[in-house]
């Protein structure tokens, strides 16, 4: 009897490590386009930027006593001022890994404020009102992202976001978990149908890849110009913790604390500079997976960080996920973004937030600001609060200046 026990215990086992295996997989489809994206806009290595993003996932799980489940990829927010850096120095992508690592140190430097300060004293500056708009923001402004992918083929893009949609409403079990990877295969069986997939890129690349590991350089102008974004992504950073604690139930801003989120958030980004990859941050996409999947152990995110690193070295495999049709991918885009839309709403709701003038004002100012900035943005008005003479905080970052800045105003009685 005490084998029989033995042997059935090792049978679940290994089958829960094959279930962490295959919902790992779809955490490494949601963050792999956004991922590899930033690299190939800037021109940093797209595999070195794999490993540099698993590198930091572990770095942050490791900071964060491995209880938050987030997966920390290629940051979208640090573009502007990396290209702006790249066309200063010639295209010397060196000198913007300098003001990366500068960057993350003011992280690091940010935690230690904070931890001095008090948690408690940084959640009075960040109640439902503020953070539930700024969740929206965060999933709103995604949308039109996802709309763009989409725009390629929107039979794909229907097809792939119908099937996700039917599997996580009416599937049981471990496969309404498998939703997204289930979904992200029907699109790509589709796709090679339609005939819009590329598989000669798989046939011509080779096994074993040796990314382009490069060093940083140090120069005053350069980090003048990149450090500053830290100003900027606090804020984002803030949003992407409380959302990821809204998806699963827990208070990540109190514990493991929001210092402790910001110094793994700052030794990725850290890590990224030396090695040649760009700025890291917590990511939405694998947000929208946990809140569809209902699973929130975080080592399934180590798992993914693990495959992250052994694609950025293996090319048959990376070459295979870059033929993903866009479509496909814009599909699951939309449903990942309009879930943490929608816990946005969620944590206003379930907060029990009263509907009062000051706090309409509050939530409305935040909605309105963090989504209209992109609409002037395309009109070629930059609406924002100049850090240097390149760089502006705009956005979501606006917004939520705004809006806790308002809190503290329109509130200022009920704080006292």
């Amino acid at each position: 009897m005490k084998t029989l026990n033995l042997s059935v215990n090792k049978s679940f086992e290994a089958s829960e490590n094959i279930k962490k295996v295959v919902l790992a997989i779809q955490h490494l489809l949601a963050m792999f386009g956004a991922t590899v994206l930033v690299p190939i806009l800037t021109g940093f290595d797209p595999s070195v930027a794999l490993i540099s993003a698993g590198l930091g996932t572990l770095i942050f799980h490791l900071a964060t006593k491995g209880m938050v489940p987030v997966f920390l990829g290629s940051s979208f927010a640090f573009i502007p001022v990396i290209l702006t850096v790249k066309q200063i120095y010639n295209g010397d992508l060196s000198y913007a890994q300098g003001g990366i690592v500068i960057a993350g140190i003011l992280y690091v430097i940010m935690s230690f404020i904070v931890k001095k300060v008090g948690v408690e004293k940084v959640k009075e500056y960040f109640p439902a009102q503020v953070t539930g708009p700024m969740i929206m923001v965060i999933g709103l402004n995604l949308v039109p992202v996802a709309f763009d992918m989409a725009s390629g083929n929107y039979i794909v893009s229907i097809a792939t976001l119908l099937i996700a949609i039917l599997i996580t409403f009416l599937g049981r079990g471990f496969i309404k978990q498998l939703s997204i990877l289930i979904a992200v295969t029907v699109g790509y069986v589709i796709s090679l149908k339609l005939g819009i997939v590329d598989t000669g890129v798989i046939k011509e690349a080779s096994w074993i890849l040796i990314p382009n590991f490069t060093l940083p350089k140090f120069e005053i102008g350069a980090i003048a110009v990149i450090a500053p974004v830290v100003l900027a992504v606090f804020m984002e950073h803030i949003g992407d913790i409380t959302t990821n604690g809204a998806v699963v139930g827990k208070n990540f801003i109190e514990n493991p604390g929001l210092n402790r989120t910001l110094i793994g958030d700052g030794l990725a980004t850290i890590i990224g500079g030396f090695i040649g990859g760009p700025a890291n941050t917590t990511y939405g996409e694998n947000t929208g997976v946990l809140a569809i999947t209902k699973n929130y152990d975080p080592s399934i995110l180590r798992i993914t960080a693990v495959f992250a690193i052994v694609l950025g070295c293996i090319s048959k495999v990376g070459s295979f996920l870059r033929t993903i049709p866009t479509p496909v991918m814009g599909g699951i885009s939309l449903m990942l973004f309009s879930m943490i839309a929608f816990i946005g709403f969620k944590t206003i709701k379930n907060s029990n937030v009263e509907f009062k003038v000051s706090n309409i004002v509050i939530m409305i100012s935040i909605l309105t600001i963090g989504l209209g900035t992109n609409y002037f943005q395309s009109k070629g008005i930059v609406i924002g609060i100049p850090v240097t003479s390149t760089v502006k905080i705009t956005g979501l970052s606006l917004a939520a200046i705004i809006g806790v800045l308002l809190n503290k105003v329109l509130n200022r009685e009920k704080a006292s």
